[in-house]
């Protein structure tokens, strides 16, 4: 009988959206062929322990469900930084568990910015999603649209501010001026609408940048758009596709914390209702920002469409929400690949990329000295003689 693939579902983390990174991982782990995988249960506690035991998925039922963090259980495993061990040891008293492949279902800091794919990529363990580059310029929305303006990718204006950089007034004579008002005062190193404020005039925004700020001390501030929003899901590596375009209208002002993961009151819409050539135009757009970032697996990337027309990328996500209700699997669904024949999709491409990287040559033996002739021979061999005056 051949071995079932052993499956590292990481889930938890550091970050603000620790509690939406449960969600998706009971998700996935539902969608795992029993027949085919065995699925390694590892919870990141919001403090940064890993836990790991025989009731790690029952844990992770509840808490998904009370949208609550991960509480304590099971035993403390790491991963080393160590290619030689390819899979978690225990910390204390117990055997190592070596994995086949690491899913990697983080959002946010710690997680979804580079930091655990160098982990990953130290310990030489195939991981699902993007790399380490491509993981933290995806993260840093500051960043992220600089990259995508440089590539020629049509972005919304923004500019960046930082904590106790700057006068409050001065701030906000800045935004104004750059700007405008209303705008929305965002984490730069965050997602999920954690932290997100409108500001609709400049007697508000010294409460959004405290707010935002409790995240991140790097914040991006944007121009608001007059429009509607559009999600495209990719998918590969070298050779990516986009899936069908999709809308999302939100319950709310616009579409924050509560609207995705408490009230769930969001309309989404695929495909989206809107003529072939925007749907085009976004898919080609999707790619666009897949390929500019150096991404690989799967992203979702986001979209405004102005009334006048205009189609503008709001963001690229190397690590989307997977929920069953999740667009990212929903676009996928309505292209033909139902969620798990998505997330065997994803896996064959991490090891793909694993195997890839292999190939690689990770040392390099300098050439040996060139062998000595006579007349070098005889050249050292000479000696200067120095004349009276400095002639020689």
């Amino acid at each position: 009988m051949e071995r079932r693939m052993r499956v590292g579902v990481v889930y938890g983390g550091r970050s603000g959206e620790h509690e939406v990174s449960l969600r998706s991982a009971a998700s996935i782990v539902a969608a795992l062929d029993p027949a085919r995988y065995e699925v390694v249960p590892v919870a990141i506690t919001k403090d940064g322990r890993w836990l790991t035991g025989p009731e790690s998925l029952k844990v992770l039922e509840a808490a998904q469900r009370d949208l609550a963090p991960i509480p304590e259980h099971g035993s403390e495993v790491t991963l080393p930084a160590d290619p030689t061990r390819h899979g978690l040891l225990p910390l204390g008293r117990g055997e190592a568990t070596p994995l086949d492949v690491v899913f990697p279902v983080l959002h946010g800091t710690y997680g979804e910015d580079g930091t655990i794919q160098g982990l990953l990529e130290l310990a030489d363990v195939p991981y699902v999603g993007a790399g380490v580059l491509a993981s933290a310029v995806g993260m840093d929305k500051a960043i992220m649209k600089s990259v995508f303006r440089d590539a020629g990718i049509p972005v919304c204006r923004w500019l960046v501010a930082r904590i106790g950089a700057e006068e409050p007034h001065a701030l906000a004579q800045r935004v104004g001026t750059a700007l405008g008002y209303p705008c929305f005062v965002k984490p730069a190193n965050l997602g999920s609408s954690v932290g997100i404020t409108k500001v609709k005039e400049p007697a508000g925004l010294a409460a959004a940048v405290a707010e935002a700020g409790a995240y991140d001390p790097k914040l991006i501030i944007e121009e608001a758009i007059d429009g509607r929003e559009f999600e495209c899901a990719v998918l590969g590596n070298d050779a990516p596709q986009a899936s069908v375009v999709g809308e999302l209208v939100p319950s709310r002002e616009f579409y924050d914390y509560a609207d995705k993961y408490v009230e769930q009151g969001a309309e989404i819409v695929i495909p989206a209702r809107i003529p072939p050539e925007t749907s085009d135009a976004m898919r080609a757009l999707a790619l666009r920002a897949f390929r500019a970032i150096d991404c690989s697996g799967l992203a979702r990337v986001d979209f405004f469409l102005e009334r006048g027309g205009r189609v503008l990328v709001n963001e690229i996500n190397t690590m989307p929400g997977f929920t069953a209700i999740s667009m990212y699997p929903k676009l996928w669904e309505a292209s033909g690949l139902p969620y798990p024949a998505l997330v065997d999709r994803l896996i064959v491409l991490a090891l793909e990329r694993q195997a890839a990287r292999g190939k690689r040559r990770l040392s390099f033996t300098p050439p040996a000295p060139a062998m000595p002739t006579r007349d070098s021979v005889s050249a050292r061999g000479r000696t200067a003689r120095v004349l009276p005056g400095g002639q020689g």
